[in-house]
């Protein structure tokens, strides 16, 4: 049995900060660099670099500028990289790294992992979105880009075959520490439960500072947040993982970090992924030392039959305007803005395609008006009496969302209602893609034997909350905000967003339980009242995951919000204020314990 292979990550997005790779090298003893640059939106980002530079291109350049910083180092000390930045083309990508090998005079293996591409395969399929059940036959738009989820597996291949660095296209960001941890350990496709918590450890470090502090509900906590370092799994044979970082660099990994991380961008108890499927509400965390959390007795069980797959095709054009009102009669005046607008674009509202209209108020104060009781409320600056009215328009037509929207909206400066003005000057259109999440069949693109389909264990069981403790139910209550006790980190799941919610107590536990309802997140959240939202208990880490459906549209790319991707929702959930047990408070300033 191998020692636990340490697998560091250097990046958690396309744009992450450059100086992690050299930092993560230097700082201390690793045997795999990784890092992930894809999410949904990188792949469109990806797309249109490749129309406008050509083949060979659609990969992440960032990448290529880090590893060249460290490669040396790397090849010295044997550590492997593992990266996703191949992206559209992961065969450019690697020749970009061999030519950068050449040029450093060192000799490397750089294999690409290929298949996940599918834009040529698709003909004969009978897609189905995964959200809404449309079928992309009825879209009537070509694919711009479609790509499968592809696993770990490939990626302990080209390790097993001697690659000093293994450039990836698609993949779950988990499969940047599957593949290695199975590489070093011999693992193998029925070795469910050490997969799973292969998986488990992927989800922790696959955001990179994410675990370490940054982004953190209770920030206040983290030291050094001016300098986050990023963090490394430390995966044994048996799967269990101990999340830590290097010494002598900023941040925090404690139950909490880990917890919050553990929450983001997940859905159902019962994780899918294409080598395993991880039980997250198996999950153990205990802190075993500073910043050192040990994450263990995860449960695995077989894949899914099926793969997804990104797919993502160009929706057409959109434009926005955003104009400030101030002052009294807010509403009105917002009202009689739009009926200008309205009146003055050729075919009016009626002749987009879409048409979104949001009315952001800065304070309160602002929907006074002349029939409201009289309240004294002094402004304190002139941005809370204004309000930002932002219209965006989207249709096939460019020339729709260009002059013919924007001109209208300038010419009402000198016409319309006091207090008015643009935020910026009139832009051009710009394309916009839509994010399209299908399933193909798994042997389309991976024909080697899959786990048979039914489960090892029982079946999964939702959780009950627990009994609230009689003291607590019997305790006095005060209003204060949600997030003086609970921690929060929210994120999207292409249109559906999630935000989960975790104590810091077992008393803490039992009382979010029973209060996080479906019908107390649309109470406590008006933008989630048209969508349904599904709550998932989970006891080992003491959280409630609540996943709105639909509330991000269509996926970052068309959302046309401020939040596209639900960044803020957590924060903005633990910000409103409710009837908390007096006895809960305390916990708020209490440490994350084992």
């Amino acid at each position: 049995m191998r020692e636990p292979v340490r697998i560091a990550n250097c990046s958690g997005f396309f744009g992450d900060r450059l100086a992690a790779a050299r930092e993560q090298v230097e700082g201390g003893p690793i045997d795999v660099l990784t890092g992930d640059w894809l999410a949904e939106l990188t792949m469109l980002i990806l797309a249109r670099q490749r129309l406008k530079h050509g083949p060979g291109t659609g990969y992440a350049r960032t990448f290529v500028t880090q590893l060249e910083d460290v490669f040396g180092s790397c090849l010295e000390r044997g550590i492997k990289v593992v990266s996703n930045a191949g992206g559209l083309d992961p065969a450019g990508c690697a020749t970009a790294v061999r030519e950068v090998a050449e040029r450093l005079g060192l000799t490397a293996t750089v294999v690409a992992v290929e298949g996940d591409d599918l834009l040529g395969r698709l003909d004969g399929l009978d897609l189905v979105n995964l959200a809404t059940g449309e079928r992309f036959a009825d879209v009537g738009l070509p694919a711009l880009t479609a790509n499968a989820y592809l696993g770990g597996f490939g990626i302990k291949a080209a390790l097993d075959a001697g690659a000093d660095v293994v450039v990836t296209g698609r993949v779950t960001d988990a499969a940047l520490v599957v593949g290695p941890a199975a590489w070093w350990h011999g693992w193998t496709p029925e070795d469910l439960d050490p997969l799973a918590g292969a998986v488990v450890a992927g989800h922790v470090i696959e955001c990179g500072a994410q675990a370490t502090g940054g982004n953190y509900a209770f920030f206040a906590e983290v030291p050094g947040l001016e300098h986050v370092g990023f963090p490394i799994a430390e995966v044994a044979a048996d799967g269990s993982a101990v999340i830590t970082k290097h010494e002598g660099i900023g941040g925090l990994v404690s139950v909490g970090t880990v917890t919050a991380q553990l929450l983001y961008e997940v859905d159902a108890p019962a994780y899918p992924n294409p080598d395993v499927t991880a039980r997250f509400d198996t999950i153990e965390l205990e802190q075993v030392g500073p910043d050192r959390v040990r994450v263990s007795g995860v449960v695995g069980e077989p894949p899914p039959q099926t793969l997804k797959v990104a797919l993502n095709y160009l929706g057409g054009f959109r434009n926005t305007i955003t104009m400030m009102l101030t002052g009294l009669d807010i509403d009105a005046k917002a009202e009689l803005l739009l009926r200008q607008l309205w009146a003055a674009v050729p075919g009016g509202r009626e002749s987009f395609e879409s048409v979104d209209v949001q009315l952001l108020r800065h304070s309160p104060s602002t929907c006074q008006g002349e029939d409201e009781p009289y309240v004294v409320h002094t402004l304190t600056s002139q941005y809370e009496a204004q309000a930002e009215l932002r219209v965006t328009v989207k249709d096939r037509d460019p020339k729709k969302v260009g002059k013919a929207f924007t001109a209208p909206a300038v010419e009402l400066a000198l016409a319309s209602v006091p207090g008015l003005y643009p935020t910026a000057p009139p832009a051009e259109p710009t394309p916009y893609g839509v994010y399209w999440p299908t399933t193909v069949p798994r042997a389309l693109v991976s024909p080697h034997e899959v786990p048979a389909a039914t489960s090892r264990s029982a079946p999964w069981v939702p959780a009950a909350p627990p009994p609230l403790p009689a003291g607590l139910a019997e305790a006095p209550t005060t209003p204060a905000p949600l997030g003086r006790v609970f921690g929060a980190r929210s994120g999207d799941k292409g249109g559906d967003a999630n935000v989960g919610v975790w104590a810091r107590t077992d008393d803490g536990y039992a009382w979010l339980a029973g209060f996080l309802t479906a019908e107390r997140v649309h109470a406590l959240l008006p933008e989630t009242r048209p969508h349904h939202v599904d709550v998932h208990l989970l006891p080992n880490l003491r959280a409630v995951n609540v996943v709105v459906r639909g509330l991000l549209g269509r996926g970052v790319a068309e959302n046309a919000s401020l939040d596209p991707q639900a960044k803020a929702l957590g924060e903005y959930l633990r910000a409103q204020v409710v009837e908390l047990p007096v006895p809960l408070l305390p916990a708020a300033t209490t440490d994350d314990g084992a």
